[in-house]
């Protein structure tokens, strides 16, 4: 939401500190030291339980050799496994704080956590090599290559006198201290800087740098300003990159401005910088502070999951997929097993309602947008010398439709009843993507300070309620909002394909991750009793199998939308002459997306889709393949808002009838998964009991049949159910419904 907001925290709150260490551990927050007032520093511990925004002073044990740490400010606290090392800082020599004597320091400690809440004490470790001289304003930051598990932390530059530039490293695990060697250009001596973290990189940014010309240590270091450069160190050959240089002009603003005292954190692949102060003004007797929020995305984001189905009607698709943290927008795309035609010539329809997202020129840095609408297609913009129409962000070239490489053979026909799965064989090939792999850093627009409260989900309620429209919590558009379900998800699935005798018959479903991930909606299947006298659907008109070339099995776009949602019911369509271009090379020219032609989805026609995610570095590789079918006109809808209410040894089950267009509901039935020798061989494939048929819109779960669910883990722990309704035609799409339950009661199950 880029919304900042200030929680009403409680316990022993500490009092205001500067130049603290801080760690995140999971939800709690430790801080150590600091200087509370001018002169006077703190030794003091506290913990945050951000879940609860609770403060605590702790008391850690003293070393068994030796004092505890001193009141220290600008020192390092770094956190690896469940140990907090705390290492330099600058202490006062005299107890007048008004007499301020200054020492720096280069001890080195290690404190032990509890798990969850509370440290255990200090303890000073025993190191080999030669320790780093003492400093302050200095960066710690500890990295764990893969394939070599031995943990490392760095440390760089600082101040004791004069800025400093040098890196050390220590072997947490031989504690033995060594100087590597590097390779590129060494940033310039700073202190007040930040490094953080990403992959096998440390960023550092920032800082206070030597005024002098090349940044020549002296030893009376007493002309310095602040810097925006940025560098990187792989941590793995330990080569210094620059990224942006100090003496780099930016008369655009562009770029984060100089600063120090600053705070940066790394959210995923992301960046985030925040506030600084640019220097000393002799002539105003203050310092520049900024209040300015950036981001720096280090490379693609990685492929959603796949999409799942929340609802079919006979012309469109509700579907959502999980979120991938820190970026702009998804890329959704479709193919259709029936070949789709080119639009004949350009056609001047289907320009898009508004713009999504955009870039500044045709630079890689540039403003990020506050709000995001999800609509159908944006308009885009592409820093490409042939195409300046069209938007979007950060140099992405796009291609509408590109050849998608899959495993195995095409399939030039889905069968009725059967659910597949593809796998990309080669994100990369597989894309149709151009983008311009430099990173991307980006301020970023908040809002002012509001108060939160976050809704959690409930487990075991009473009652619970459930709308299978509400199963996304985003606003896909003007007419349809979501809202955050809590407790029970509803999903719409298919019970077609099924045979049902009784209430021991099983019945078998392909469900993969939350919510019928993969499932196809076909109401034109046929779930029988097993009688051959009574069906529960009448077979619908078989399509013919149409001869898809290969040419024709493309990929379109449906849009790029701002959240981990949509509601699709058309996508655009290329002019023939780009669809012979683009059967040729991939990557093409990207046309006027405002000059295409929308397609409507048509009914009783399986679709294919996969989403990927975009930053500023570009589109990322598309999620596994997922394949939905639009329904048959006629069938009924999925029953609606869903309600369970518990009782001591059972529960009761009740929904709202749906919209039946082939005359009155003749039946209900409901589902149950249960356990099986099938789960274990396959958990993915789930087997459904059916626990009620009759017409009423209510039906009571024994404790005796709930205690042969199967709990369901692909995410929270539930029991899962299916509703679905039939009519003269037919079973129309079940609603799945995900009963979450609590850790202690899934366990007995």
């Amino acid at each position: 939401t880029n919304q900042w907001f200030l929680p009403a925290v409680r316990g022993d709150i500490p009092p205001g500190c500067a130049a603290h260490g801080f760690v995140c551990d999971g939800t709690r927050i430790l801080v150590f030291g600091g200087m509370v007032e001018y002169g006077r520093y703190s030794n003091d511990l506290y913990e945050l339980q951000a879940s609860r925004w609770l403060w605590k002073k702790v008391k850690p044990q003293a070393p068994s050799n030796g004092s505890p740490p001193c009141p220290r400010l600008g020192h390092s606290f770094s956190l690896y496994g469940n140990k907090c090392y705390l290492f330099g800082g600058l202490a006062n020599e005299s107890e007048d704080s008004n007499n301020n004597v200054p020492r720096y320091l280069n001890d080195f400690y290690e404190l032990e956590l509890q798990h969850g809440s509370g440290v255990v004490g200090w303890s000073i470790p025993v190191t080999k090599g030669i320790l780093p001289s003492p400093r302050e304003s200095h960066t710690a930051i500890v990295y764990c290559r893969k394939d070599v598990g031995s943990p490392k932390m760095y440390i760089f530059g600082g101040m004791c006198g004069c800025r400093l530039n040098d890196l050390w490293e220590l072997d947490i695990e031989t504690m033995t201290w060594s100087r590597p060697e590097t390779k590129g250009t060494v940033p310039l001596p700073r202190s007040l800087h930040t490094a953080n973290v990403i992959g096998n990189k440390m960023y550092v940014f920032g800082g206070w740098v030597p005024q002098s010309a090349g940044g020549e240590i002296s030893a009376s270091d007493g002309e310095w300003k602040c810097t925006g450069s940025f560098s990187y160190l792989n941590l793995d050959t330990t080569e210094w990159i620059g990224l942006i240089s100090d003496c780099q002009e930016d008369k655009s603003n562009l770029l984060p401005g100089p600063r120090a005292g600053h705070c940066a954190v790394a959210v995923g692949t992301r960046l985030y910088i925040w506030s600084g102060r640019d220097g000393y003004r002799k002539a105003w007797n203050n310092q520049v502070c900024c209040k300015d929020l950036w981001y720096l995305d280090t490379e693609k984001p990685l492929a959603p999951s796949q999409v799942q189905l929340i609802r079919a009607t006979t012309n469109s698709f509700q579907l959502k997929w999980d979120e991938v943290p820190t970026v702009e927008g998804y890329l959704l795309q479709l193919h259709a097993d029936s070949p789709v035609p080119p639009a004949a010539g350009i056609p001047g329809t289907g320009i898009p309602e508004t713009s999504v997202l955009s870039s500044q020129g045709g630079c890689s840095l540039h403003q990020s947008p506050q709000s995001l609408p999800s609509v159908p297609y944006p308009e885009m913009k592409v820093d490409h010398p042939s195409q300046t129409n069209n938007l979007i962000p950060n140099n992405v070239q796009v291609s509408l439709s590109s050849n998608s490489k899959v495993e195995g053979k095409e399939k030039v026909a889905a069968p009725e009843n059967k659910v597949t799965q593809e796998t990309m064989k080669n994100h990369a090939d597989a894309t149709g993507f151009k983008e311009s792999n430099a990173p991307s850093l980006l301020p970023v627009c908040t809002s002012s300070a509001q108060t939160s409260a976050n809704v959690g989900e409930l487990h075991d309620l009473d009652k619970q309620t459930v709308n299978p429209d509400a199963s996304v919590s985003s606003t896909v558009s003007s007419t349809q909002t979501m809202v955050t379900q809590q407790a029970v998800k509803t999903e719409s699935s298919s019970t077609n394909g099924a045979v049902v005798k009784d209430e021991t018959s099983l019945t078998t479903f392909n469900s993969k991750s939350e919510a019928a991930e993969t499932a196809c909606v076909m109401p034109s299947a046929r779930v029988s009793t097993g009688q051959t006298n009574d069906s529960h659907s009448s077979r619908a008109p078989q399509r013919p199998a149409a001869v898809v070339k290969a040419r024709d099995r493309r990929w379109y776009d449906v849009g790029i939308f701002k959240n981990n949602s949509a509601v699709v019911s058309q996508f655009y369509l290329l002019p023939e002459e780009t669809l012979n271009i683009n059967s040729k090379t991939e990557g093409a020219d990207v046309p006027d997306y405002r000059l295409l032609k929308k397609q409507d989805l048509f009914p009783g026609t399986v679709y294919r889709f996969r989403v990927a995610a975009i930053n500023g570095c570009g589109v990322g590789p598309f999620s596994k393949i997922s394949e939905f079918k639009t329904c048959i006109p006629g069938f009924p809808g999925a029953p609606s808002t869903v309600k369970i209410t518990k009782s001591v040894d059972c529960i009761h089950l009740s929904w709202e009838p749906p919209a039946s267009p082939s005359g009155n509901i003749l039946e209900y039935s409901a589902y149950l998964a249960i356990r099986s020798t099938q789960l274990q061989e396959n958990p993915s494939q789930l087997v459904f009991m059916r626990i009620y048929c009759g017409l009423k819109t209510s039906c009571i779960v024994t404790a005796a049949q709930l205690s042969n669910a199967h709990v369901d883990y692909t995410s929270r722990p539930a029991i899962v159910f299916r509703i679905s309704a039939k009519n003269e035609r037919g079973y129309g799409p079940a609603t799945q419904v995900r009963w979450l339950q609590d850790m202690k009661t899934s366990g007995s199950k």
